[in-house]
Formats: C-alpha cells, structure tokens, sequence
C-alpha cells in the first residue's frame, strides 16, 4: 500500500474565486497545512469539460438530485420535482453556465489525508452554512436559498475532489500525466521522517 503522504487530490478555483482575486489565498491555505502543489493551470473551460467533470462518478447524476430533494425536505421547503434526475439536470444546466462564464485555475495537491484535508479548510458546499474559518465560510455570503430564488448554481469559490477515488477520476480528466510534477519539499522531512533525525549540526 502506498505512504498516505502520496494521495492526491484535484482542487478547481471556480470564476468567482478568480474574480474575487482569491487565487493565492486559496493556495496559501492549503501549503499552510502541509500539502505540496503538484500541478498548476489556468484556462476558460467549455460546456462539454465541465458536464464530463461532474459526471464522471456515473451515480453522481441520482445521488446530487436525490441530496438536493433530501435538503428540500428537511429545511420544510417543497422540492422543485421529485425526480433527481429532473432536479440534477436543472443543476448541471447551472453549473454549466457558472462554470464557463470565465477562467478557472485547476490544481492537484499531494500529501498525507489530501483529500480530506482540503475538503475541510474549503468548508461545506454551502458557503452560508461553512465555519468560520474555512474558505467558503470566511469569504463567501452565498446560500442555496440565495442560488435558488436566482435560478443559478452556488457560488462557493472552490472545487474539491470528495473522494480519493474521485480525486483520480478528476485528475486524469484535467491533467495530462506529464503536467503532473514529482519533486521533494525540504518540508517534507519534518512532515514526514520517521525519526526527524539530521536537524541538528
């Protein structure tokens, strides 16, 4: 089994994050934690990119919708359908729009608990309901019931892969293999060594 500080994750600044000059904070927070930045790149995605991106989980399409009803449900609301699959089309048609209306910065970070880790310093997908703290939570205003009344996906600054699997899934999808960088952090040494031997003279 490979060492846990070789699992990857795919991060995306979303066009608000880029529009709000974000980009470095956002990379500040994760190389603050410990993770190393292993690919880098900015582009205009198109319509086609982005509905590949969300769909590659082939159950991502049920499970967003049948979340989507759920969250309805719970906060005493009535869903818009009650077929997730009507409700994520709706979805997917928004995030579309969002997506490509300007550029996005993609990124892959490596490091022990990779993706675990960013999933927690982005904060939950609902920039209203995030702690303080997190990167949703300290620089966005957004909520569902905000993106709902507009008829618009969420804007929440940042994409974060949900899943190790996932992670490789979205990766392979962004990123040639050889935009991938494998280098060593002086860092690494204190993160990592088992001993953290070789520190004093």
């Amino acid at each position: 089994m490979a060492h846990h500080k070789e699992e990857r994750t795919y991060v995306m600044v979303k066009p608000d994050g880029v529009q709000r000059s974000l980009i470095g904070e956002i990379i500040k927070r994760f190389e603050q934690v410990g993770l190393k930045l292993v690919a880098l790149k900015m582009f205009v995605p198109t319509a086609e990119m982005i509905e590949q991106h969300y769909t590659l989980d082939p159950e991502w399409r049920r499970v967003t919708g049948e979340k989507t009803i759920k969250g309805y449900k719970d906060k005493g609301l009535t869903p818009p359908s009650e077929d997730p699959l009507e409700i994520t089309a709706k979805i997917l048609a928004n995030l579309k729009k969002y997506m490509v209306s300007g550029p996005v910065v993609a990124m892959v970070w490596k490091g022990a608990h990779a993706v675990k880790i960013i999933r927690k310093v982005v904060g939950g997908t609902e920039p209203l309901t995030s702690d303080m703290g997190t990167i949703r939570g300290d620089f966005v205003l957004d909520s569902y019931q905000m993106s709902d009344t507009d008829g618009r996906a969420v804007r929440n600054l940042v994409h974060a892969s949900g899943s190790p699997a996932e992670a490789e899934m979205e990766i392979s999808h962004w990123f040639k293999k050889e935009e991938l960088i494998d280098y060593r952090l002086v860092s690494e040494q204190i993160l990592y060594d088992v001993n953290l031997d070789g520190i004093l003279e």
